[in-house]
This record gives C-alpha cells, structure tokens and sequence, in this order.
C-alpha cells in the first residue's frame, strides 16, 4: 500500500473540525512517509498574559500533530491512537506570525509510537522541542 499525502492531510484537516485543533487554528500542511506537518497562527489567542506563545498552546500543537501522525502506521477503522507523555523544552518566544511543528517517526512499534515533534519560526528558528508517545489500541468504535 503507498502513501498517499493528499488524503492523509484531508483526513486530519476533516478531523480536526469542532476540536481544540480548529479553536487553536491549527492547519496539516504536509505529510510525508515518516513525517506530518501542521501549522498555527501566533496571536492573542494562544498568547500567555505577558503577549508571548503560550507554551500550552505550543504542547497542543505537538501533540496534535504527534497523535495525527501515528495515524499514518495504523488502520483506523481498527485501532485507535492515544498520547501517553509529552515533554516539550521551550527555547524561544513568539509574539506573532505563524508556527510550523513537523512530527517525525523516532520508533513505529506494533503499541507504541515515539514522535519528535520540532516547532520552528518562519526562519526556521527553534521554539519547541517535543517529544511525545502514543500508545496504539483496539478500537472501540467511535
């Protein structure tokens, strides 16, 4: 079976409607075989009280392009994907622009999927750095 980057992009996007990924504005731009990208306006609305990225806002990002990106490695008509730990180190504020975080595959194991997700600056500058685990279950049906 290929990959198949259109469709895996239109799923997350769909998915994401009436979630927190919709509130946060969050957009899946790119996908590769062992990778998925996703985007985030910076503004008052993810901003803490002193103007700056909220590093919540920026942990919500990388795990909703984490979990989106195990999808890749699972059928989900019969499992289902849950984080179980994310560690972020913030290393750069942000006032304003855009946030681009892009998930990479560290270890695709048959229940556990360990993700580094890097949040960049429009100058590819370093904000966060995640890493995050997903464990991978039997679905139970939505």
């Amino acid at each position: 079976m290929s990959f198949d980057k259109e469709k895996m992009l239109k799923l997350c996007n769909e998915w994401s409607k009436n979630t927190l990924m919709e509130t946060l504005e969050i957009e899946y731009i790119d996908a590769g075989e062992t990778f998925l990208k996703a985007t985030m306006p910076v503004n008052s609305r993810v901003h803490q009280p002193m103007g700056l990225l909220h590093g919540g806002a920026s942990v919500a990002l990388a795990e909703s392009v984490g979990s989106a990106a195990s999808i890749m490695f699972v059928n989900p008509e019969r499992q289902e994907v849950r984080g179980i730990e994310i560690s972020a180190n913030h290393l750069k504020s942000k006032r304003e622009g855009i946030v681009t975080a892009t998930a990479t595959i560290i270890h695709k194991g048959a229940s556990i999927h360990l993700w580094e997700i890097r949040i960049v600056d429009e100058n590819e500058k370093l904000i966060s750095l995640c890493k995050l685990t997903n464990m991978i279950l039997p679905s139970k049906g939505r």
